[in-house]
């Protein structure tokens, strides 16, 4: 790559020696960035950044233009190949566009299309997403595609050929006839979204790098020596426009040559369009900057060009860029940035998360100061550090995230975060299961992060059932300070419920009926209530059966809990922890104080074996909500029960889940009893 900061033979640089050497600064800094990015595929700062170097030294260059020498990054597209591919001049340059960051840029670039044009009237404009992804040429002769090449720095590209013919979306045989003789098509390479992700899932389970964005793994992958290792990434391909053609005619238009294109066998961004004047282009601009999100590729912006093809000629082009056309940049969705802190939140199930505190960017058309980190895993995976010069990203309405780290600029001495050991809401103890990427915080009844939610699932109808109790009221309790844990609904008064929104006298009533009745229970509701991490209502009836007290829960040891029926090391675990929390009992004490109370369950049979089941037959149909069916075959097992595959008049029970299949109508048509779900765990309960 030649030395940019330098003249050439017999120049000589004047001006300002300040501006001299900022010009100097900044082509090494862009070519630097080039080679990281299109030969190490390593890029080492966000677009928006690049962007941002390239626009100075465009400016500096047009207020001091004695400064300009051929082999400055504005003179030229791209990077040079590298040597493991054939190089390949390109019969027409492939030249890049000119961008636009706002409707001012574009309305200017409209105006000057018009003067160089002498019309007042509105210039049919076709227009196009700007994809994500690299630029090809591809030559079709005879209709058969005999070479493909990258843009290279727009003059000299590489020989992709091996590489490109692996695309299924590029035809290795044009379809139809009348096509001409030598046809050269230009397009984007891209790799949709879904492929990307599972690409980087792949290389992540095989502990190898994953790519940044889409753009850089399509680079890359085009990049391969092997074929087959192109052929196994998810690449795609739009064409964009034509470049040379021989022995045979285009029409007159580039909306037209698509549409011809397209017959061929080409594929054509279904998002294309052709639009008329200024307003029509920024209009649609912002149509596609709606469905940005929404679309299965990455863009950046959307094209806009003058659709004859007369009128391009007439226009001609700058040193580097046609006049005929212009790319619309939409904010960047990636910045740089550092990190000035980071904390840990807590969400509403109790999960611990590392939240990065950003020095203020603009990024996706919004300043962002803060980014998630996602879990611990996922901090150390990255190793994120405070202080860190980081990319943040962010997309549309999606949580700005910390993209990665670039540790070149790494201060020293940058310690690790730890996660923490206490809950940064309560106080309780953070534990994580080993195996899982989450924390959480075992605070459940007490935390005031996890109320809301803790306190819906204590009322729900499989807990403790408490009608009239819906998410909206318990909102509304919460907000109004009225209620921090579950053992604050029983303190409730009618007086208190009817100042809330549409909680009158008779409602109000009416909740604190259903209050009492609620009071009424079986110790198996009433720990599945508690919401205990990965307790259920079959693993709460076990526990329930076996140890028979609340109080003998409470002191149970972790070996102790192992010994309940389906209660393995993990949910022992969590059921220690949640009991050795003195929140936690102080709310349980708290519940049980206001009049709580169940019936003494029975105990098992002295042998161990409860044969309650004894002699009875099930099917299982359907999917159950509350257990896998595995799980409800094992305790109608351990019960005395027998399950079987296949409905027959020697059936007892039919126990039906959602989206039951045929056994289900087999057993009405037997007459063989049927038990919901609900039936079916009231049947356990008892």
């Amino acid at each position: 790559m030649a030395g940019s900061g330098e003249q050439q033979e017999g120049q000589v640089a004047t001006g300002p020696a300040g501006v001299i050497q900022r010009v100097s600064e900044l082509r090494r800094e862009i070519d630097d960035h080039n080679y990281r990015y299109y030969i190490l595929d390593d890029p080492l700062v966000a677009d928006a950044e690049y962007d941002r170097l390239m626009s100075e030294l465009t400016e500096l260059e047009r207020e001091f233009p004695q400064l300009v020498v051929p082999e400055s990054p504005t003179q030229r597209v791209g990077a040079s190949p590298v040597d493991g591919f054939e190089q390949v001049r390109h019969e027409l340059p492939m030249l890049s566009l000119d961008n636009a960051f706002s409707n001012e840029s574009v309305t200017d670039f409209d105006q000057r299309v018009r003067d160089r044009l002498e019309t007042d009237g509105p210039i049919t404009y076709a227009v196009e997403p700007k994809i994500d992804g690299t630029a090809i040429s591809i030559v079709y002769e005879d209709g058969k595609l005999r070479r493909a090449a990258t843009r290279g720095d727009g003059t000299t590209g590489e020989d992709v050929t091996h590489n490109v013919r692996t695309i299924a979306s590029i035809p290795l045989q044009l379809r139809g006839e009348g096509y001409p003789g030598f046809l050269e098509v230009r397009g984007e390479i891209f790799m949709p979204r879904a492929g990307f992700e599972a690409l980087n899932e792949r290389a992540r389970k095989a502990g190898q790098k994953t790519f940044v964005n889409p753009r850089n793994a399509a680079a890359g992958s085009l990049r391969q020596l092997d074929p087959e290792l192109t052929a196994e990434r998810p690449l795609d391909f739009f064409v964009y426009s034509t470049g040379v053609v021989r022995g045979g005619e285009m029409p007159g238009s580039h909306s037209a040559s698509l549409s011809k294109l397209k017959g061929w066998g080409l594929k054509v961004c279904p998002e294309s369009d052709v639009v008329d004047g200024v307003d029509g282009c920024i209009a649609y601009y912002d149509e596609i900057g709606r469905k940005r999100d929404s679309l299965p590729y990455d863009i950046d912006g959307v094209v806009y060009k003058v659709d004859v093809f007369e009128q391009q000629q007439r226009l001609g082009f700058v040193s580097r860029a046609p006049r005929w056309a212009i790319a619309h940049k939409f904010p960047a969705q990636e910045e740089m940035t550092t990190i000035e802190g980071i904390e840990w939140q807590v969400g509403r199930t109790g999960a611990v998360t590392p939240v990065a505190r950003l020095a203020p960017v603009f990024v996706g058309g919004v300043t962002v100061s803060n980014a998630t980190l996602h879990n611990f895993d996922e901090l150390k995976r990255k190793d994120v550090r405070v202080g860190d010069t980081v990319i943040v990203r962010r997309a549309g309405d999606v949580i700005p995230e910390v993209a990665r780290v670039v540790s070149e600029r790494r201060r020293k001495g940058a310690r690790k975060p730890k996660l923490p050991t206490r809950c940064p809401v309560c106080g309780s103890d953070v534990v994580r299961t080993e195996g899982e990427a989450v924390a959480r915080c075992s605070g459940g009844l007490y935390c005031s992060a996890q109320r809301v939610e803790a306190i819906k699932h204590f009322a729900s109808r499989r807990a403790m059932d408490i009608e009239g109790l819906g998410s909206k009221l318990v909102e509304q309790l919460v907000d109004a300070e009225l209620v921090a844990t579950p053992g604050d609904l029983y303190g409730l008064t009618a007086a208190q419920l009817s100042i809330l929104d549409r909680m009158g006298e008779k409602s109000a009533g009416n909740l604190i009926a259903s209050l009492e009745k609620s009071k009424r229970t079986t110790l198996a509701r009433f720990l599945y209530a508690l919401g205990i991490r990965e307790v259920g209502e079959a693993t709460a009836q076990n526990l329930a059966s076996h140890l028979r007290g609340i109080e003998s829960l409470a002191e149970a040891s972790v070996e102790t809990l192992q010994e309940v029926p389906d209660v393995g090391p993990i949910v022992a675990a969590h059921v220690r922890t949640f009991f050795q929390q003195k929140h936690n009992a102080d709310v349980i004490r708290q519940l049980l104080e206001s009049g709580i109370s169940w019936p003494q369950p029975e105990a098992p049979m002295a042998d161990g074996k409860d044969q309650t089941f004894g002699g009875m037959t099930f099917v299982l149909t359907g999917t159950l909500q509350s257990m896998t069916r595995n799980d409800a075959k094992a305790k109608i097992q351990s019960l005395g029960g027998k399950v079987t595959g296949n409905v027959s008049k020697n059936t007892d029970f039919v126990i039906s889940g959602e989206k039951a299949g045929s056994k289900l109508k087999s057993a009405q048509n037997l007459g063989v009893k049927i038990l919901t779900e609900e039936a079916f765990l009231e049947l356990l309960s008892q």
